[in-house]
């Protein structure tokens, strides 16, 4: 009897190994269809609740989908807290400095719990986050079915992401070799940079700026950043200057006050700003160092439609990035630390 019984279990393990293979190879629109339905629509109301709130919350999922799949591949490894048995997950690295929506994640993650237990992952939940948060941040131009069946991983190190993700002070020559890494060519690397219409960076990133010459920033906006900088020990500021507080550009830049903005829109406006050399981090500043990214900045400050199409098909990409060969995963309970058995 104790023969047979651990023989089914030994089976039961089997089965549900294999069950978590198959998963893992299996990337495709609708893929919970049967097993969840209506999982997407679930995302989208607390993503849409969520913006509604603080509008801000969609330019942190957006990025969030960026610092997941750049390191490992999108296998939610960016939302592990870190553990006394692992101290220094990727959120503790210096270089995710202000990675948010964390809490958010953790609300979808629970009302699809509550729907259909142990069935989506939270690296699916991310790139449908992050779909969700660019439509509406967008007004509905930048949109994309997403193919889901991702596992999450379960290995979370700090040094992969100081190692993988490209840095706010990096030369061109640099983010063409970052981003050629992970396959992605000159033009989706000015493509993916114009996500910094939207979101906030903080003044560490950016010091270099603040002592940049006047053909590598306008001089107004120079002081407008080191104005906003000196208020603490490493204060935010908008990635978009259309998104400053009047006060603040008043003060330091009173000709760009007739371009604020009272919300913010994930458009095109951050080519237009780099051609006008009113960007924020040296990462930006670099497009314009080489022909063919230079090409490409002004290409998409022409064509708002274009970047709109081409940004979606470059999300695509990037949430299809594999795990590393051999990688284990698994569908986590909480989005925040590994399953235990």
């Amino acid at each position: 009897m104790v023969k047979s019984a651990a023989a089914v279990l030994l089976l039961v393990v089997a089965v549900a190994a294999v069950a978590v293979e198959g998963h893992k190879k299996e990337l495709s629109v609708g893929y919970y269809k049967d097993s969840c339905p209506g999982v997407e629509n679930v995302v989208k109301y607390h993503v849409a609740k969520a913006l509604k709130a603080n509008r801000k919350d969609g330019a942190a999922l957006v990025r969030l989908i960026f610092h997941d799949c750049f390191v490992r591949g999108c296998d939610a490894s960016v939302l592990l807290d870190p553990t006394p048995e692992n101290p220094h997950t990727e959120k503790t690295a210096p270089i995710n400095i202000g990675l948010a929506a964390f809490e958010l994640i953790d609300e979808i993650k629970a009302a699809v719990e509550k729907r259909c237990p142990g069935t989506v992952s939270c690296a699916d939940i991310i790139i449908y986050a992050a779909r969700d948060a660019s439509s509406i941040l967008s007004n509905g131009h930048v949109h994309f079915d997403v193919s889901a069946g991702r596992l999450d991983g379960v290995v979370s190190r700090a040094a992969d992401a100081q190692r993988d993700l490209p840095d706010s002070t990096f030369t061109i020559s640099e983010l063409i070799r970052n981003f050629r890494r992970k396959n992605f060519t000159i033009e989706e690397l000015v493509i993916l940079s114009g996500a910094h219409a939207v979101g906030v960076g903080h003044c560490s990133s950016l010091r270099a700026r603040l002592t940049a010459p006047p053909e590598q920033i306008l001089p107004p906006y120079r002081n407008l950043l080191a104005s906003k900088c000196a208020a603490g020990p490493d204060p935010i500021v908008p990635n978009n200057v259309r998104d400053e507080d009047p006060a603040a550009v008043a003060a330091s830049f009173p000709s760009f006050l007739p371009k604020l903005r009272k919300l913010e829109f994930l458009d095109n406006t951050y080519y237009h700003n780099n051609l006008a050399r009113i960007v924020t981090f040296n990462s930006d500043w670099q497009l314009l160092t080489e022909k063919e990214a230079r090409g490409h900045v002004r290409e998409y400050a022409e064509n708002g439609t274009l970047w709109d199409e081409d940004f979606s098909d470059s999300l695509v990409k990037l949430s299809k990035l594999p795990l590393p060969p051999r990688a284990k995963g698994e569908i986590r309970t909480s989005c925040r630390r590994v399953n235990k058995y």
